[in-house]
């Protein structure tokens, strides 16, 4: 096993991680944004009313895209445990 080789995993492994994470954290951040645009139209300035719809909004997220980031990490492992992908 080259250095190259483990750049392309350790680089895989990073893109792989970036879009498995990705709808979460646009849920989240379109969630904390509406809720603070809420929070400044009401002034309304509770720290902790956030917190609950963010984690709601994610759970649901989880719900929605849980299907797709499980295939997403289940083909990431095949094409580790495939070394001819990174050997060829």
């Amino acid at each position: 096993m080259t250095q190259g080789v483990v750049l392309d995993i350790a680089r895989d492994a990073l893109y792989t991680i970036i879009i498995c994470s990705a709808p979460m954290l646009l849920i989240s951040l379109i969630v904390g944004l509406i809720v603070s645009i809420f929070q400044t139209v009401t002034s309304i300035q509770e720290q902790t009313l956030t917190f609950v719809p963010k984690i709601l909004s994610v759970f649901l997220g989880i719900m929605l895209f849980g299907s797709w980031i499980l295939t997403n990490l289940i083909e990431f492992i095949n094409r580790i445990w495939d070394f001819s992908v990174y050997l060829g």
